[in-house]
């Protein structure tokens, strides 16, 4: 599956085993690092690479969606459903290497995945949280639609400091 930047700066597609170089040298950057949650390891081997592309490949529909820009996975997009009585919801999450901030890619390409998630799926709510020193990634949520929700006062820990987390929601029409 693949979807396409109106403007062809980027692709969206299905991860392969042929992206694990450019997964793991695109992803090990602490400033990445420090703006995702804990369970991504730092620095990223070849090895995390592996792993996780043939968990994504595993699942029983595309969730998850590399950036992909001059032929290289820059960046990721995936969305993680949830169960019982929050099953028509999902979480949002993203990345993007660090040479490609501030050109409107993750903004559209979260734009692309809402648009595939509505039509594809039975999720009607998406939600994504931002840690608080990370406004450039509140504004890339809301250019997409989302709207902020709450401020999560001290949810989260991360490099060793409490921080709010911000909410961010949007629902199909």
């Amino acid at each position: 599956m693949e979807i396409r930047d109106e403007r062809e700066r980027f692709l969206l597609r299905e991860w392969t085993l042929a992206d694990v170089d450019s997964l793991a040298e695109n992803i090990s950057n602490i400033n990445i690092w420090n703006n995702v949650r804990d369970g991504l390891p730092y620095p990223y081997t070849r090895e995390d690479a592996g792993t996780y592309i043939r968990v994504t490949m595993d699942k029983p529909y595309v969730q998850d969606f590399a950036i992909v820009v001059d032929g290289k996975a820059v960046g990721g997009i995936g969305f993680i459903p949830l169960c019982d009585v929050e099953r028509y919801s999902a979480e949002l999450g993203y990345w993007l290497s660090e040479d490609y901030w501030n050109k409107g890619i993750m903004s559209e390409a979260i734009r692309r995945v809402v648009d595939y998630v509505f039509r594809e799926t039975d999720i009607i709510r998406l939600f994504a949280t931002v840690y608080e020193y990370n406004p450039a990634s509140m504004k890339v949520l809301e250019k997409a639609g989302f709207t902020k929700q709450a401020i999560l006062r001290k949810a989260a820990v991360k490099n060793g400091k409490v921080i709010d987390m911000h909410y961010f929601d949007l629902v199909k029409d």
